[in-house]
């Protein structure tokens, strides 16, 4: 029989109809288990996802070290002093950080001043647990480094001190090694054309070349001296102001207490040395020939005192693009010691360059002391002391005196005139003298021509050839009270080492300002010295400290610090 069951007597009955009713009302009304099958689906979720975790983690884990061993392997084969072929070095480098089994293509290109070498590594990383995900391809792993060691256009000052204390311990010979050695180093290194370097020695004053003054606006009392005298303000900028009228050092001495004018010279020891006196003083301005700078170099001798300051803004003002204008008149010049190639014609380049790269290495032995420089009173206009040339002699003046003004040196007379300007009445003996009287002959008296002619000297005449000490001792001290008061204490000032300390940081800081990297050698330096070397650095790796031989190492140091090591990619 055929049940209809919905219609079936069993299950239509009262009671059964109403017992399944209410068990059905309880299952819906009952809760437990309702999630189960959601959960277990989200927990599959979590499992995958925090697998792909895992398997990404270790992806970039891999690839990190890869590519940090890969940056390191071709920084090392791109270095300069690299004897080894760049690819074995590439490959070396990986085998020994285990890494060796990947494929590893090497491109390297070497020239004179530069040395580029490229690497990659295409590989493959095999995801774990993506396969659960259902992902079963593998995943690219690449890498790639460039590095790249050049010299390319770069611009150096040698800021190098000369004063008196660089004769002691061998200091100067040493010197001169080390830095004839790094000239020739950066010469080696470098592609004809793209280096030039500068050489200021300084001591108490920097003297500059003639040629490159006489295109400034200086003070012109004088032309003895090629220093320049900077204020305060002037320190606080790299460049030169060219509108701007410098005033020209004085050519005097404070030390030495000679007179030189019989001899047609100038006074030794003086605060700027000359160039006629001195050359080997002169600073040689943007040279890239290796004999002329180390001839230059061999020719350094120590005298003075230190200016630091000074010698750091003449440093610092020649790679600066304001003098750009003298640089390119002077290229080319006739004078064979301070030529300028044509090629130099742009040089200082505008700080905006970014292919070239200046550089000071800065040196002294010692500290700031004391600049001396003639009070403004004393620089222009007549002496009140004259000099007859063909006799040889000196008068000076006194116009406190009623009468008779002019002292006579060689008789130590007062007489009415300066010796050669005029005659004299002069009573001789024509028998003989013995004791103020005169036997055998008479009293005779006749008018004598002076010979030669004087002339009243300017200060800077007389300073010239004249020291301060000679001056108020045995042309003024045989008459006038306090003479050293009158002719030397006053005549001359200072600046002091602390200015000159503040001076020296102020210039440091505008040429880090501008970009010029700043290296800083204290070569047995006092304390005080090398705390201002440490400020004046660009950072404190580009400060050294040495003694004796040490400092060829410190050169040889800033020859490797300038070329640039970096990576491209």
């Amino acid at each position: 029989m055929k049940v209809n069951f919905w219609n079936s007597s069993a299950l239509t009955g009262p009671q059964s109809r109403s017992g399944l009713m209410c068990r059905l009302q309880r299952f819906r009304e009952d809760e437990s288990g309702v999630l189960a099958k959601p959960m277990v689906a989200t927990l599959l979720l979590m499992l995958a996802v925090a697998g792909i975790g895992m398997d990404v983690v270790r992806l970039e884990r891999d690839r990190t070290e890869l590519q940090y061993t890969l940056d390191r392997s071709v920084l090392a084969a791109a270095d300069l002093d690299q004897p080894l072929d760049a690819k074995e070095v590439v490959i070396d480098y990986m085998t020994k950080s285990g890494l060796g089994e990947y494929t590893t293509a090497v491109d390297a290109e070497v020239s004179v001043s530069s040395r580029r070498v490229s690497a990659s590594v295409d590989a493959d990383f095999d995801p774990y647990w993506m396969k659960f995900a259902g992902y079963e391809s593998v995943l690219p792993l690449n890498a790639a480094a460039t590095a790249i060691e050049s010299i390319g256009n770069v611009e150096i000052s040698l800021v190098l001190d000369v004063s008196g204390s660089m004769r002691n311990n061998s200091r100067l010979v040493n010197l001169k090694r080390a830095a004839k050695e790094f000239v020739q180093t950066m010469d080696e290194n470098t592609e004809d054309g793209n280096m030039t370097i500068s050489i200021v020695p300084y001591s108490t004053q920097v003297s500059m070349p003639e040629a490159f003054l006489d295109r400034m606006q200086v003070s012109g009392e004088n032309r003895y001296s090629h220093c320049l005298n900077f204020g305060q303000s002037d320190f606080n900028s790299a460049n030169l102001d060219l509108q701007q009228t410098y005033q020209r050092a004085m050519h005097f001495t404070i030390w030495n207490s000679g007179d030189y004018r019989d001899r047609n010279q100038h006074v030794r020891q003086p605060t700027c040395a000359s160039h006629d006196d001195n050359p080997e003083r002169t600073a040689l301005l943007m040279s890239d020939n290796v004999a002329q700078l180390q001839t230059y170099i061999d020719r350094f001798s120590p005298s003075e005192n230190t200016s630091i300051d000074l010698g750091m803004k003449w440093g610092t003002a020649l790679l600066d693009p304001s003098v750009q204008p003298i640089i390119a008149q002077l290229a080319d010049s006739e004078n064979p010691n301070q030529s300028i190639d044509s090629i130099y014609a742009d040089r200082p380049v505008a700080y905006s360059d970014t292919e070239t790269l200046k550089v000071i290495v800065m040196m002294t032995d010692g500290q700031n002391t004391s600049q001396y420089y003639v009070n403004n009173s004393y620089r222009d206009g007549l002496s009140t002391v004259w000099y007859n040339e063909d006799a040889d002699v000196y008068s000076t003046y006194n116009p406190n005196r009623s009468y008779d003004r002019f002292f006579w040196d060689h008789t130590r007379t007062w007489e009415d005139h300066a010796y050669g300007n005029g005659t004299y009445e002069e009573t001789t003996c024509t028998g003989t003298i013995y004791y103020g009287n005169c036997y055998y002959g008479s009293w005779q008296t006749r008018t004598v021509e002076e010979p030669g002619q004087a002339e009243e000297l300017t200060y800077n005449e007389l300073f010239a050839d004249t020291s301060l000490k000679y001056v108020y001792n045995r042309l003024f001290g045989d008459w006038m009270n306090n003479a050293r008061y009158y002719w030397y204490d006053r005549i001359y000032s200072y600046v002091g080492s602390n200015s000159k300390d503040s001076r020296t940081l102020a210039v440091c800081d505008a040429a880090k300002d501008e970009g010029i990297v700043v290296f800083t050698i204290g070569f047995e330096a006092p304390w005080r010295g090398q705390q201002v070397l440490q400020q004046c650095a660009s950072s404190a790796s580009h400060y050294y400290d040495v003694d004796g031989l040490e400092i060829s190492d410190a050169f040889a140091s800033i020859a490797t610090a300038i070329r640039q090591l970096r990576l491209t990619e």
